[in-house]
């Protein structure tokens, strides 16, 4: 009913015959797993009111396959939309800042998307798994790329990592099987984390630069 204010943690928990659902303006916040494993969900419209997404809030929900997050939200909270298998459409808006944990990890549909320039932090795991992606563009608001980010997207062919990076984390991009060559920018001084390409089979060319002090266990491990 529209004079509902939160969606409260556990609210629809594993719904799984629930196919829709109207969420009122009046909503300014869906708590953590409030519609964990809602298998059949398909059309989700997020009013603009929206302010917070909790974790795993979406979480599971397979049929997912579009969502346009709202501009009054300024944080993705950590497995918001993690292993939604057919989601391949998601707009990000200029007003997020955070991306957290296991974001989006086995999102196994997503084919591409832009991180606006708003976004200052990416949750570790964020798009672990992510089979289908292709392309991503990392904005120069990051300062750093988290352990395991890009763990396993093994379609990546490449990617730019721009110059306000820092430090890339552990296994931030391995079994990348499709990657081909990567440029590590003179930004990064703090290290190269462990695993950090290891079984990037694909990969033929990579340039560190002199700002580089550390080079992590196994980090080009099986560049074939």
């Amino acid at each position: 009913p529209s004079g509902v204010a939160r969606i409260e943690d556990y609210a629809f928990f594993e719904c799984e015959n629930l196919a829709s659902i109207n969420i009122p303006q009046s909503v300014t916040s869906i708590g953590d797993f409030a519609f964990w494993g809602c298998k059949s969900l398909t059309p989700v419209i997020i009013p603009e009111t929206i302010m917070h997404f909790g974790n795993c809030a979406f979480y599971g929900c397979s049929n997912l396959k579009s969502i346009k997050i709202p501009s009054s939200v300024n944080c993705i909270g950590d497995g918001a939309f993690g292993s939604c298998e057919f989601l391949n459409s998601i707009t990000i808006p200029d007003s997020v800042t955070s991306i957290g944990e296991s974001a989006f990890r086995n999102c196994n549909s997503l084919t591409s998307i832009t991180i606006p320039s708003s976004v200052t932090s990416i949750g570790d795991y964020a798009f672990e798994g992510c089979v289908s992606l292709t392309t991503i563009v990392i904005p120069d608001s990051v300062t750093d790329i988290g352990d395991y980010v890009f763990k396993d997207c093994e379609s990546l062919t490449s990617i730019v990592i721009p110059n306000s990076v820092t430090s890339i984390g552990n296994g931030a991009f391995a079994i990348c099987e499709s990657l081909i060559s990567i440029t590590i920018p003179n930004s990064v001084t703090l290290i190269i984390g462990d695993n950090a390409f290891a079984f990037c089979e694909s990969l033929t060319s990579i340039t560190i630069p002199d700002s580089v002090t550390s080079i992590g266990e196994s980090a080009f491990r099986n560049c074939n």
